[in-house]
């Protein structure tokens, strides 16, 4: 069967192709423009299909690109914030610094700059350890200062190191008065029964004193180890109590974030 159809169509096709090339160069082209209007829109498809591709893979590219530099972007961003906040801090410790600088020469002490090196969180509101010994001078119960007020006062000195003892301690008791008053007492740290920081007290005031909120509280002098003046807080709450009086103070210097301090090694 498959024989039978086989052989018609050879002949069929010998006719065809035969037949073209008896055809005149002006039928052959009819044939050919008959043709290429059969086959038109076919082509046209495929070329519109063939565009649609390649603008889906250009744009698929695009998307892919624009992904990368996304993410480029985002880390410069990140990059960029990072370096913001560094400058924003080297700002901020520029200006602590030339403001201590401004203090130590204003000062009529002489003082020594040091940078806290160590602290104990068992004994965070009781003691630091400093840089400075007395290879630079130091010397046991020397007062330590910010340009803000009082820290505290040496302890143990050894060759490059020092212990403070912190303001803040209610072993380290200062003697004071009232800014603007005759009245005078002695500033020690409170325990506290939690973690909080401890708060410091102003007491054996006279019976006849009065504070007002905010008032300031300053160093006697009386002792010898504290010099007069340097700002010890300033008064957060006053009662009278059956012998004396007493008020809360607001520490000066925020012992939390302390990092630089004056030793006073003497007058200039």
């Amino acid at each position: 069967m498959m024989k039978r159809l086989t052989i018609p169509a050879l002949i069929l096709l010998t006719l065809a192709v035969g037949g073209l090339f008896m055809l005149s160069p002006r039928n052959t082209q009819s044939v050919q423009s008959k043709f290429l209007g059969m086959i038109a829109p076919f082509l046209k498809a495929g070329s519109s299909v063939e565009a649609r591709f390649n603008a889906y893979r250009e744009g698929l590219k695009s998307l892919d690109e624009l992904e990368v530099q996304n993410k480029q972007l985002l880390v410069e961003i990140k990059v960029l914030k990072a370096t913001n906040q560094t400058l924003r801090d080297l700002e901020t410790e520029n200006n602590r610094l030339r403001h201590a600088l401004g203090y130590r020469q204003r000062s009529v002490f002489k003082l020594v700059p040091a940078r806290i090196i160590a602290r104990d969180a068992s004994t965070w509101w009781n003691t630091v350890k400093i840089d400075k010994g007395f290879a630079d001078g130091i010397e046991s119960d020397m007062c330590v200062l910010t340009e803000d007020g009082l820290v505290g006062k040496t302890t143990t000195v050894a060759k490059n190191a020092s212990t403070v003892l912190l303001v803040s301690d209610e072993n380290c008791k200062v003697a004071a008065m009232i800014e603007g008053a005759r009245e005078q007492g002695i500033v020690r740290g409170e325990r506290t029964s939690t973690n909080s920081q401890p708060e410091l007290s102003l007491n054996f005031l006279p019976k006849t004193t009065r504070l007002n909120s905010g008032q300031k509280i300053l160093s006697s002098g009386v002792g010898g180890v504290f010099p007069p003046g340097v700002a010890l807080g300033g008064v957060k709450q006053f009662e009278t109590r059956p012998l004396d009086c007493r008020a809360s103070l607001i520490p000066a210097v925020d012992l939390t974030t302390i990092q630089d301090v004056f030793v006073v090694a003497g007058k200039k």
